[in-house]
């Protein structure tokens, strides 16, 4: 798919340094007519406002939409109002995600609203986007979608929860069905990430807890550094702009699954 001129969705593209930041910006930089710019929560309102206007100065339109993806209703009128700006929709980067610490061993501590939120975000918010966005790209007649995933949905790895790992598995595993499902018009893919600095990091594991693991991680990452969010915004817009790749679970971890 060649990027200009079409229309994107970024989920959880609204935050100051992140990996929908830096897609929308990258897909913006490519020449997309239009990029939705999400958030979920008022407080995070001003944050979007800035990544929009990061976007309009890379020559895009954006638009910024407050939909929690968790919400059926909120994703549908989300989608509307794409198609109801631009007048099309093309791409669509399911990249919102939600954690709660649990440590593994701590199996009373899933709680039941711990496993709602993350199944809610991280693997139901997936498949409402989509539903939401397949007829607007039936429409336009070609389109692809990249959901994020995590290398805690492959292996128990990371400090994240049980509940966690379960929902990006089956965000892998959704893409693989999607893809079938929605062919030939639509294209699904996925990148799995690793550790990724930036923002969601820091604020969820702790200012000096945050730069132990980052140099910690590095150590055992064969490249021999942490990926950034360009890094994976990257991976994320390779696969949008691959015509013939469908089904495919794109590892974005610098090597770390495959060390010792």
């Amino acid at each position: 798919m060649d990027v200009k001129g079409k229309v994107a969705v970024v989920t959880g593209s609204g935050s100051s340094a992140g990996i929908g930041r830096s897609t929308a910006l990258r897909l913006a930089r490519l020449g997309a007519r239009g990029v939705v710019v999400n958030h979920a929560r008022d407080s995070s309102r001003g944050k979007a406002k800035l990544v929009a206007k990061e976007v309009e100065q890379a020559g895009s339109e954006a638009l910024v939409v407050q939909a929690d993806v968790s919400d059926d209703g909120a994703v549908r009128d989300m989608m509307a109002a794409a198609h109801e700006t631009f007048g099309r929709l093309d791409i669509l980067v399911n990249n919102a995600a939600t954690t709660v610490r649990v440590r593994f061993e701590d199996l009373d501590g899933l709680t039941e609203d711990v496993w709602e939120r993350n199944l809610g975000v991280n693997l139901k918010g997936t498949f409402y986007c989509i539903r939401a966005a397949r007829p607007f790209m039936d429409e336009a007649g070609d389109g692809a979608v990249v959901n994020v995933s995590s290398i805690a949905g492959i292996r128990a790895v990371g400090s994240s929860s049980i509940a966690y790992g379960a929902a990006k598995a089956g965000v892998i595993n959704m893409t693989m069905f999607l893809a079938r499902a929605l062919s030939p018009t639509i294209r699904v893919n996925c990148v799995t990430a690793g550790f990724v600095k930036g923002q969601w990091m820091e604020e969820s594991l702790g200012g000096e807890r945050y730069e132990k693991a980052l140099a910690r991680t590095a150590e055992r990452i064969p490249r021999g550094r942490v990926a950034d969010p360009d890094d994976v915004a990257h991976a994320i817009v390779s696969l949008v702009e691959s015509d013939f790749v469908t089904g495919h679970n794109l590892v974005c971890d610098g090597g770390f699954l495959i060390r010792d």
